[in-house]
Formats: C-alpha cells, structure tokens, sequence
C-alpha cells in the first residue's frame, strides 16, 4: 500500500472536514437557539431536556455499532448513508411544528451522526498510513470540530438576529449535499472482506448498557444522587459486562476485544477517557463562571472563550509536528502538565476581579490538551489494525463522550455539595427563594431578581462566593488527578518512538482480507 500522500488524500480531508465543521456549529448553535424554539413550539422543561440530551444519547449509543458497520460495509459507503441521514433529518428539525416532531428530528440526527466520526477517521487511517501524515491529518480534523464549537454561538446570535429558530438546523445540510457529490470522487472504499455478520444481540446489549449510563450520569450531574439514575447505571453496568462476555465468546464480534491487548490502544484510550473527563467538567463551571458570576450574555460569555478555543487549535496543529523530536508519551504528559497549570491559575481566580484569569487559565488548559486529543487518538486509530480503524475510531469517539459526562456529574456534583456547604442565605429572604438559592446559582440568581435590592444583592454575592469555591475545588481535584494521569500516560507510552525516529516498519501492503476490498476513488 502507498504510504505517500497526495493531492487527492489531502483534498478528501478537505471534503471530510468541511462537514465536520458544520456539523458541530449545528450541535453547539442549539444552545441559544433553545428559548426560542421552546416559546413557538410549546416545549416544557422535559421537553426541552429531551431536545438538548436524545442526540447525544443517540450517538453514544450507536457510535460502536457505527464502526463495526463501516468496517464491515464500507466507510464510504456508510459515510455517504449518514450524510445523506443528517441531511434530511436537519430539513425535519427546521420546520418541525411541535415539541415531539423536533425530539423525534433530533434522534434521527444522532443516528446519522453517529455514523460520521467511526467513518471519517478510518477513512483517514487508510488515506494516510505514514502515522506523521495521519497525525497531521487528524489533528486537521480536529481542528475543524473545535472551530465549529468556536463559531457555534456567533453564528447562532447572527442567524437568530435575522431568521426563525430553525434556519440553525440548516447549516450542515449543504456541507453534507458538498460531500454527497465529491465523496465517491474522492474518497477511497475500504470494508473488511473478512467480517462476518453483525450480531445482532450484541448491538442490543451495547444500546442497553451505554444509554443507561449515559442517561445515569446526566441526571446525576442534572438533579444530583436518587434512585433512577443510581438503578440506570447499575443496569448499564450489568449489560456492559454481560456484552464484553459475549464478544469474548463471538467468532465476529460487534466489538473486538483483542484491540485492548494492545498498550498503546489501551494507554491513549484510557488518556482521552480521563483526560476528557477533567477537563470537560470545567467548560461547565467556566461558562456558568461568565454568565451567571459576571453576567455575560451567551454571546460574550462565547466570545470570552474564544482564546481557549484558539489555545486548543493551535496545539492540535502544533503537536503532530513536534513528534518528530518528542516522544508522544512525553507530549501527552507534558501537555497535560501544561493544563494542570491553567487549572491551578482557574482555581485561584476570584468572583469580581477573577475574569482574567479564568479566560488565561482556560487558554493554557486548552492548549495542553492538545497532544491528549491529537495524539491520543492518532494512537487510537493507528495502533489497531487497519480492518479495524473505524472500530477503534467509534471507541475513541465513545470514550471522549463518556468522559464528558462522567466529568460533569462525578465533578459537577462535587462543585454542588461545596456551592450547598457554603451559601448562606440572608435573614428576611422567603422560603421558596431560600429554597431555590440551596439548590443552584441559577436559582440563586432568579430569587435574588425578585427580592429588594440590597437583599437580593446581599443573597448574589453570597451564591456567587460559594459558586467560586465549588469550582475552585473542582479544579484542584482535576489538576491532581491530571497529575496522575499525566505520569500513568508518560509511564505507559514511553516505549512509543518520535514519528521522524526509528519506528517499527508498517507493512507494504494490507493485510489481505482488507486488501481484497480496497476500491480506490477515480483520479482527479
């Protein structure tokens, strides 16, 4: 197999990044869109719940399913079948006409989503086999995806200014027609001949044991420890541990657990895992940290993230190229030292004065991350085999969305308990408003609107100095954890050579069920 990367792979990057792009503008412009559509569409706060959560729910569910059907259909194939998914489903959720019509718009937009990402990096695991090309490849692709959530809300408060709630849905469809016409131009086929068929109850267990713990962990970073959410993440873990049972059994399994045999697949892994679950947690307090500590609007509090943003893709850039000199072992964990430091800098950052410093330490954590995001999945991706590159990019992508909400409830619910040990209520507020403060700063910040003026202000300031050190707190256990991880990363990979040095040498050709299989695009 060619190594060597031409004109055509880096203009099928082109092809797969634009719609990367879009997509996640249309997944991030939802926020501000919200209080709008929910006006004109009658949605009450479940409803509105059900908006915001099914799409992730639907992705995290299937993202496995996703990428053992690429591998085994076609990535293309399946590629170009979710676009052409996403596509209608944007159409249905723009001029959808209820509540429930929306929710069912935003499922199928998960599905189809679900399909993309498993697609795109095996697609470039296979255009790019030399690992530096690949690496630069990704963290490319990477980039998009962060510029997307950069220019989310911008775009959103434009188009909000101008059109109806729904023209958001529509900002992917024609990225998606773009890649419906050039794809098959462009892109390689790749499948793997020798994959048996889809088991079927596998993809029932693995439904069954990730949308309880995803739904588990949302609810306990939502309404904190009771009894649903506890049950739903026993049961998903039950069904998680009967399914990984049943693949070790399986001739072809959904899911193939020999890749975790594999140190530096398991090691980069469990990097996006944690890592992801440290950091993400923050995006949460940080953005309630400027709207409702400082009283930013959704748009300027999006505008003061802008420089972590930009921290996160000049690292994703940088990184791919300094493995020439540095091993990936030591950029990861020296990275994450890097976010470490901007952790201790959030956590230091006071309710009035604290701005600043919350925009710089968020800066510097990003650009940390950037070697744990670029590399660790560059990792992921090309120590799996390449019959098996969307498998492993669907566990790299699944691993990153339980992180999330594994961050935000474990660290979300212990910035709660310090928020509720800490806020004092004033003498003189009534019960319902005293009740509300106990229980967020959003709360907090709503009673205190209808109190009188220096009893509401008194009330603020008392939340806000308790908000400050639920997420103080939060961000020292992240930075000493981020410690951990960065040694355990370091420890790990260690043995993982710079892209310029001596590597063990790839293969000349695919293996052969793979090889039997590969269709190339028609030259451009």
């Amino acid at each position: 197999m060619n190594t060597t990367a031409g004109k055509r792979e880096w203009i099928g990057l082109a092809v797969l990044a634009l719609p990367t792009l879009l997509v996640s503008i249309d997944v991030f412009v939802l926020l501000l869109a919200l209080p709008r559509l929910s006006t004109d569409l009658h949605a009450g706060s479940t409803a509105q719940l059900w908006i915001m959560d099914v799409y992730g729910f639907m992705v995290a569910g299937l993202l496995i399913t996703m990428g053992t059907l690429g591998d085994r259909i076609g990535r293309r194939r399946l590629l170009l079948i979710g676009a052409a998914g996403f596509g209608a489903a944007s159409i249905l959720a723009a001029y959808s006409t209820s509540a429930a019509m929306l929710i069912a718009a935003r499922a199928l937009l998960g599905v189809a989503g679900a399909t993309l990402a498993p697609s795109t990096l095996g697609l470039i695991s296979n255009m790019f086999t030399d690992p530096r090309r690949r690496a630069v490849a990704i963290s490319v692709w990477m980039a998009c995806f962060m510029s997307g959530a950069a220019l989310g809300p911008l775009v959103a408060g434009v188009m909000l200014d101008h059109f109806w709630w729904g023209s958001v849905f529509l900002l992917g469809v024609p990225a998606m027609v773009l890649l419906l016409v050039l794809g098959p131009v462009l892109l390689p086929e790749f499948r793997d001949a020798g994959a048996g068929r889809i088991d079927l109850p596998s993809v029932g267990l693995s439904l069954a044991a990730i949308l309880p713990l995803v739904y588990g962990l949302k609810e306990l970073a939502r309404s904190g420890w009771h009894v649903v959410p506890a049950a739903s993440i026993v049961a998903g873990t039950v069904f998680g541990w009967v399914f990984v049972r049943r693949q070790r059994r399986l001739e072809d399994p959904l899911l193939d657990m020999r890749l975790f045999a594999r140190r530096a697949f398991g090691a980069a892994l469990g990097s996006m895992l944690f890592g992801t679950m440290l950091m993400g947690a923050i995006m949460m307090f940080i953005a309630q940290y400027f709207q409702l500590v400082h009283g930013l609007s959704p748009l300027t509090a999006g505008l003061c993230m802008l420089p972590g943003v930009g921290g996160s893709l000049v690292s994703f850039l940088v990184s791919p190229h300094l493995t020439r000199w540095v091993r990936p072992a030591y950029l990861i964990g020296g990275g994450m030292g890097v976010s470490v430091c901007g952790l201790l800098l959030i956590a230091q950052a006071g309710a009035t004065s604290g701005l600043a410093a919350v925009m710089l330490g968020f800066a510097i954590a990003n650009f940390g991350a950037g070697p744990m995001v670029t590399l660790g999945t560059d990792l992921v991706v090309g120590s799996a085999p390449l019959e098996k590159a969307s498998s492993a990019g669907a566990l790299n992508e699944t691993s990153g969305e339980f992180g999330f909400a594994l961050g935000i409830a474990a660290l979300g619910s212990l910035g709660t308990a310090v928020y509720r040990s800490r806020v004092s209520v004033p003498a003189g507020v009534p019960a319902d408003a005293a009740r509300a403060t106990h229980d967020t700063l959003a709360g907090a910040t709503t009673a205190a609107a209808g109190l009188p003026g220096r009893l509401g202000a008194e009330l603020l300031t008392s939340a806000r100095e308790a908000f400050m050190g639920g997420m103080h707190v939060a961000a020292t256990v992240s930075a000493l954890l981020l410690v951990a991880v960065a040694v355990t990363v370091a420890t790990l990979l260690r043995d993982g050579h710079p892209a310029g040095g001596p590597e063990t040498p790839e293969p000349s050709e695919a293996p052969p069920a793979l090889k039997a299989e590969a269709v190339e695009a028609p030259a451009v």
